[in-house]
């Protein structure tokens, strides 16, 4: 009992310290991987967007590997995965689009008025966040993201012993059912 009991305490630790960093509401008790938790938020966005769109943008700044898992989880959903810069996801109608925080090229941008841009045409905003980084930068849930992803190996065991990273997926309390 006291082991479960740690477990479950450790559980509500993470979850409390992904909420912290990403000033969102909800948590769950981790996944994979970033690139998991990225195609898992894809198809949660699928799940809460009001967009009859099967177009799922990604910003040029994701990391290779995320967008990899995600072309392979979109496939077999029917999504079409686009890669855009800037406006091109303002111009074009989808459920959602994925941005990278920071850039995979050290970019560090404050989206906040392209995020009620788009979140105005009724797509749902998802975030990979670094979460380390965030002790410093403006958390997700205060730019305006509807969800936010990201690796949890920083805070925790270090790289090459054996399997992947634990990573996060943090949201909006209104979408806690679908999560």
């Amino acid at each position: 009992a006291e082991i479960s009991q740690g477990r479950m305490e450790a559980l509500v630790n993470f979850q409390t310290m992904v909420t912290d960093l990403t000033a969102m509401p909800m948590a769950n008790a981790s996944m994979l991987d970033e690139a998991t938790a990225a195609a898992e938020a894809m198809s949660l966005a699928l799940r809460v967007s009001k967009s009859k769109s099967t177009t799922f943008f990604v910003d040029s700044e994701v990391l290779p590997q995320t967008l990899a898992v995600i072309q392979t989880r979109a496939e077999p959903l029917g999504l079409t995965v686009k890669l855009c810069q800037g406006d091109d996801a303002l111009s074009q109608d989808s459920f959602a689009v994925l941005l990278q925080y920071p850039g995979v090229s050290g970019v560090v941008r404050d989206d906040r008025e392209w995020i009620k841009a788009y979140k105005a045409k009724g797509g749902v905003v998802i975030m990979a966040a670094d979460l380390l980084a965030l002790t410093l930068l403006t958390p997700p849930g205060e730019l305006g993201a509807d969800i936010a992803i990201g690796s949890t190996q920083r805070f925790g065991m270090p790289m090459g012993n054996g399997g992947p990273h634990a990573a996060y997926m943090a949201c909006l309390d209104a979408h806690k059912r679908s999560m």
